[in-house]
């Protein structure tokens, strides 16, 4: 669904299966002591400030749960011919980030992903925890993006905006949005 969730559905996010409030005391003991996080990219933030932004909400982030940031190198000889073979199935290297994966729930940051404001996130945050997700995995990918086959293996395809941003950007937001989430979820005040 290309807006996100719809009003109803944007209301539910914060319900259980069976109407009750996921706003309690349980959910903070589910996300610091149970759900780990995993954000996973390739190649490394080469831009020294937004390497320092995410060092920062990396840090944040530790304080509320178990997170885990992987670099993984990109795949030798990528070429051109590469945005044909998009379509024709999980390449090599998406075939061993799965494998790497396998037993996370897997959001992928993806153009036409789901688009929900930050509150809908934190919601979606505190009913993966109790639902009993152990492990939450965010996969940012190349420029070219995922393969559509790839993005059928997922459990969530996420945009963070309408708008198009650098991955190392889209990195940054990534954790900064994950930071606002559990400060929600904690009550924390944040800024707006």
């Amino acid at each position: 669904m290309p807006g996100g969730p719809d009003s109803s559905e944007a209301k539910n996010l914060s319900r259980g299966e069976d109407g009750s409030d996921l706003h309690g005391t349980f959910r903070l003991q589910l996300l610091s002591g149970f759900m780990r996080i995993r954000l996973i990219w390739e190649g490394k933030t080469r831009n020294s400030q937004l390497r320092a932004l995410q060092e920062d909400y990396s840090a944040r982030v530790k304080h509320f749960t178990d997170l885990q940031i992987e670099e993984v190198r990109p795949p030798h000889g990528r070429s051109g011919s590469k945005a044909i073979r998009r379509d024709q199935g999980i390449s090599a290297a998406e075939r061993q980030l799965l494998e790497k994966v396998g037993g996370s729930y897997k959001v992928l940051l993806d153009a036409g992903g789901r688009h929900w404001t930050s509150e809908e996130f934190a919601a979606w945050l505190n009913e993966r925890a109790l639902r009993g997700t152990r492990e939450l995995t965010f996969l940012v990918g190349a420029p070219e993006g995922f393969s559509a086959a790839f993005k059928k293996e997922s459990d969530l395809l996420l945009a963070l905006s309408r708008m198009t941003f650098t991955r190392e950007w889209a990195r940054v937001l990534l954790l900064e949005q994950i930071y606002r989430g559990l400060t929600v979820l904690h009550g924390y005040p944040y800024a707006k």
